[in-house]
C-alpha cells in the first residue's frame, strides 16, 4: 500500500493519492497557518476507523439479509495531551441505521467490527478506549 502526498499551496494544504489515482484534501488547523482547504490528520484518523468500520458492518448485516435503507456514523475523539503530541483516549461510534435492520444483529456486527475485524481500530486499540452507540431507524 502505498500514498504519495503532494503540497499544493505555500503553507499546509496537500493532496493525499493513492495507487488507485483517488485522492483526499489534508490542510493545517488554523492556528498553524492551515487555510480550511482539507481535512486535518487526526481528523482522517478519525474519518479512518468510522470507514473501515461501517465496510464491515454494512458487510455483516448484508450477509444477514438485513435490509439497509441509510446508514451513518458519527465519530467523536477526546484527544489527550501528551508532551508534545495528542493520543487519541476516548472513541466514540455512533451508528444510525435505518431500514429492516434487527438491533441484535446490528449490535453482534458492530462488536465484531470493533473488537475482531477493523484494522483501523486495532490499530488504535493500544491507546484508545473505543466505544459505541446504536440507533436503529
Amino acid at each position: 500500500m502505498k500514498i504519495n502526498i503532494k503540497r499544493i499551496d505555500n503553507d499546509f494544504n496537500m493532496e493525499a493519492i493513492n495507487e488507485d489515482g483517488n485522492s483526499l484534501l489534508m490542510d493545517g488547523a488554523e492556528d498553524i497557518g492551515g487555510h480550511g482547504k482539507g481535512m486535518r490528520p487526526m481528523q482522517l484518523l478519525l474519518a479512518a476507523v468510522g470507514g473501515c468500520s461501517a465496510i464491515d458492518v454494512i458487510l455483516i448485516l448484508k450477509k444477514q439479509k438485513q435490509i439497509i435503507e441509510s446508514f451513518e456514523i458519527e465519530v467523536d475523539g477526546e484527544r489527550e495531551k501528551i508532551e508534545d503530541y495528542n493520543l487519541f483516549r476516548d472513541i466514540c461510534l455512533h451508528f444510525k441505521i435505518k431500514g429492516q435492520v434487527d438491533f441484535d444483529k446490528a449490535e453482534r456486527a458492530v462488536k465484531l467490527s470493533i473488537e475482531k475485524y477493523c484494522s483501523v481500530s486495532k490499530t488504535l486499540e493500544p491507546t484508545s478506549k473505543i466505544t459505541y452507540k446504536i440507533s436503529i431507524n
